[in-house]
């Protein structure tokens, strides 16, 4: 087995301290939402994560800087939607600045008209409770009030790719 290098790193620095961050995976997901105009709200994250089991929370951070931030920020309800490895199509129309990134775009309404979009691994439709500051970010952390999920595998941010899980390989010791 070899040894690892580790590089250091300035956390100040902002594009050394992604380089670090990069090192984690993460899943990607869709928050979603609809406006009481029936305005649909959607974008790419890959900052989620559980918090509580009792009571189910979960948590996910939005930058100060983005438009959506208010309309999320206001919801009542949103979804999480935990996309599959087939779906970087998706993953990439949602992290676009195209304006109506629904377009075209099949989805049923969860709670508070939240929409879930199909084929997910995973979908999560959360009350929007609690809301904090977080340096350059507003961190979400929402009560979970229904869920559901799928047989099928997510997909995965990586070192600043998409990514999918590797077939699992037994192996067989006594051999």
């Amino acid at each position: 087995m070899t040894a690892s290098t580790f590089i250091p790193e300035d956390p100040r620095d902002p594009l050394a301290f992604r380089r670090c961050l990069g090192q984690f995976a993460t899943g990607i997901t869709v928050v979603t939402t609809q406006l009481a105009d029936g305005t649909l709200v959607g974008m790419t994250i890959n900052s989620f994560n559980s918090v509580s089991l009792e009571p189910p929370l979960v948590v996910w951070s939005l930058s100060l800087h983005l438009a959506q931030r208010p309309l999320l920020e206001a919801c009542e309800y949103y979804a999480i939607n935990v996309l599959a490895a087939d779906q970087e199509a998706v993953s990439r129309r949602f992290a676009s600045k195209q304006p109506d990134r629904f377009a075209g775009v099949e989805w049923t309404p969860g709670l508070g008209g939240a929409p879930l979009l199909p084929g997910c691994a995973a979908s999560f439709e959360v009350r929007n409770a609690i809301r904090h500051a977080g340096g350059d970010h507003l961190v979400f952390i929402g009560e979970v009030e229904r869920c559901s999920r799928s047989d099928r595998e997510p997909l995965l941010y990586y070192g600043g790719r998409y990514r999918q899980l590797a077939p699992l390989v037994i192996v067989d010791a006594q051999n």
